[in-house]
């Protein structure tokens, strides 16, 4: 680089002299210092300085954010956010491109930046993340595969990234955990409870132990447009014709479920506020129901009442519910809608700890359920678009929402 510059300043002007200076001087601030000690060297880089515009899309914030499992549900949320802010947003992805370039718009031109990577390589994680000072981390497994169980996802790769984030100089990194995750979950169907809380719980204790200072984020069910919530209940191969199969037809089972856009403007938040470093913030909604009154309402609104054969049956004499689980579970072994976890998952009430901050402590405006829901559900509407009296419809009954725990 020396020697390019030195050839270009003998044939140039003195005003050019003066540029090619200053361009030199802007790149050397970004040289990697090399060390003995680490693995994956620090980045030198002075992104502040850098900071131009009034704030938003078209500005830039200082901020460098490389964002882990970003095409899914929260990911794309927080994308939005951060491209809204002003962030440059570095983008992880494996597969085909084709399925993470409509994040390009998240953001203005040139703020948007994709790179490919393994979760077991290592040099493609710090490939990732050593231009970046901010790391969001949203990895996560709802089932286990040959290729990656819960243990390489949520805790040997959570490790990992908290490493390698913390050799390269990052200053923030957030974990998205989940709500409920706990070193020993309560079984209720499963001999040894619920291993996607259980390797969570462990995550969270890796990431601490590579990054003290990292950002914790636990959400309990996330709903919105193709969510894994609304539309896990809504799917046919859940349902039994009409029929919703429910363990002890939920009574007893208490949710707490948020909208994922709150919980990216939480993450924002968090972000950016400097006292938020090394907190865990439980991600929950505003109002607390019960499943079995959840289920209820849902159906209402879809005009599938008892008079259309609407039942909440126990699931434990279900037997066509059984006979789906276990033949999702030994053909359906990529995209798998019903598994033994997720069974798990949903039949456990969700527990929001008193000592621990919630979005509320970070001035998030929760959005109630009650808000959106006919919105969210009216694709499943029985006759949503066939029906004349759509102009007369009653709005159905909201089901009495429960004190916080």
């Amino acid at each position: 680089m020396a020697s390019v510059m030195f050839r270009l300043q003998k044939s140039s002007s003195p005003i050019q002299v003066i540029f090619l200076r200053q361009l030199s001087a802007r790149f050397a601030s970004s040289d990697v210092i090399e060390t003995d000690s680490k693995k994956f060297p620090k980045v030198k880089s002075d992104l502040h300085s850098l900071r131009r515009g009034t704030g938003g899309r078209s500005s830039f914030s200082g901020k460098v954010a490389t964002v882990f499992g970003a095409t899914g549900l929260l990911g794309r949320a927080v994308v939005n956010q951060l491209g809204k802010h002003g962030t440059q947003v570095i983008i992880p992805y494996r597969g085909d491109p084709y399925l993470v370039t409509r994040l390009k718009l998240c953001g203005d031109l040139g703020q948007i930046l994709f790179t490919h990577f393994n979760l077991k390589d290592e040099e493609s994680l710090y490939k990732s993340m050593k231009h970046s000072n901010v790391v969001i981390n949203l990895i996560g497994k709802s089932f286990e595969t040959s290729n990656f169980s819960f243990e390489d996802v949520h805790v040997t790769g959570a490790r990992n990234i908290a490493r390698i984030a913390r050799e390269a100089g990052v200053q923030t990194l957030l974990h998205v955990s989940t709500l409920n995750a706990c070193e020993k979950p309560k079984p209720i169907i499963l001999r040894k409870g619920s291993q996607f809380y259980a390797s969570k719980w462990r995550g969270e204790q890796a990431v601490k132990e590579e990054f003290p200072d990292a950002i914790i984020f636990r959400p309990s069910d996330m709903w919105g447009q193709q969510d894994h919530f609304l539309n896990y209940y809504m799917s046919t191969i859940r349902r039994t014709w009409r029929f919703m199969s429910l363990w002890n037809k939920g009574v007893g089972i208490i949710k707490q479920p948020v909208y994922y856009s709150d919980v990216a403007k939480g993450i924002l938040k968090a972000i950016l506020d400097p006292t938020a470093a090394g907190h865990t913030f439980q991600a929950v909604g505003p109002h607390r129901y019960e499943l079995s009154e959840l289920m209820d309402w849902f159906h209402r609104i879809m005009l599938r009442t008892h008079d259309n054969f609407y039942y909440r049956l126990d699931l434990r004499f279900d037997l066509t519910f059984w006979t789906r689980l276990i033949m999702s579970e030994m053909l359906l072994t990529r995209y798998r809608q019903l598994s033994w976890e997720r069974l798990e998952r949903e039949s456990t009430t969700d527990l929001v700890l008193p000592d621990l901050p919630t979005l509320e402590d970070l001035d998030v405006k929760l959005t109630p359920l009650e808000e959106r829901i006919f919105f969210e559900l009216k694709c499943f509407r029985l006759h949503a678009y066939h029906d004349p009296l759509l102009a007369d419809y009653v709005r159905p009954v909201e089901p009495c929402p429960l004190a916080r725990e």
